[in-house]
């Protein structure tokens, strides 16, 4: 390198016929550039000399021979890399270990391309398609079945129910009475329309009620109490020549024993015990 500088900024040593380095106009030997200013390498740890090429990234130095993949130990220069904790990698090795997987293929979704987030799951957005049709799904409305995903109207022509009442497309949950499949919100009592999923309810000509609708509209009446049998849950009732009393009512009109399973006698509209009956 020839210039008007002739001795070493530090050592002070004659410049002329040797290799010398330039820092903020002033010129220093090889040996006192190197000690002062060279970067230690991350990979040997050695100085980058001034006549060596330093390869930088974030702060950190390297050889250009010590620029490698810390897996497989090719050479990262001039090509594309990632790091992970502090370790510099190749893209086929970054993808080897931590890039998602394809739920559907299990290949590897590299650094950069196009994935579906779906349930916790990554997908290719090539193999996020209709399972019936093959069409992208993208971020349109689908219905999973048996771990595969279906477009809407595939789905509907596959697989769903139609709602006895509304004969809309019941695409979840649902109710089955009759051996017919109803929307929940659907599956109402044939009386007062309250919703029956998950509640007690009466059949009556093919159709729900609820207890109360039911009682209203069909149970006999109590001869006694004049309250509605329902007869839900097993409750004993007694029935007398087209009369019905609960079996808690069916008492004696005079002394009012309990006639359950015993002998009685009618006076008019009236129930004795025997001993009341022959007073």
């Amino acid at each position: 390198m020839s210039s008007t500088h002739t001795d070493c900024h530090y050592c002070l040593q004659s410049l002329r016929g040797r290799k010398y380095a330039l820092r903020e106009e002033n010129a220093y030997c090889v040996t006192c550039y190197d000690s002062l200013f060279a970067n230690p390498c991350e990979e040997c740890k050695q100085p980058i000399e001034c006549d060596s090429k330093d390869l930088a990234y974030k702060g950190r130095h390297w050889h250009e021979g010590c620029f490698k993949c810390a897996k497989c130990s090719r050479s990262l220069v001039e090509k594309p890399f990632a790091a992970k904790d502090e370790l510099l990698l190749c893209t086929e090795c970054y993808s080897d270990e931590y890039s998602s997987k394809c739920f559907h293929c299990q290949k590897t979704i590299m650094p950069g391309s196009r994935k579906m987030e779906f349930k916790g799951s990554s997908w290719h957005e090539s193999c996020f398609v209709c399972q019936y049709c093959r069409q992208p799904l993208g971020t349109k409305p689908l219905i999973t079945k048996d771990n595969e995903n279906y477009c809407v109207p595939c789905f509907e022509k596959q697989f769903a129910h139609h709602c006895y009442s509304c004969k809309k497309v019941i695409t979840s949950g649902g109710v089955t009475y009759h051996d017919q499949p109803w929307h929940k919100e659907c599956f109402v009592c044939a009386g007062c329309k309250t919703q029956l999923s998950g509640q007690r309810f009466i059949s009556k000509d093919e159709y729900p009620y609820c207890v109360d609708c039911f009682s209203k509209l069909y149970a006999k009446k109590c001869a006694a109490c004049k309250k509605p049998i329902t007869a839900l849950g097993g409750a004993k009732f007694i029935s007398f020549e087209e009369r019905q009393w609960h079996g808690e009512c069916f008492n004696c009109a005079k002394c009012s024993v309990s006639l359950v399973g015993q002998g009685f006698l009618t006076r008019q509209d009236d129930v004795l015990c025997h001993e009341c009956g022959s007073a």
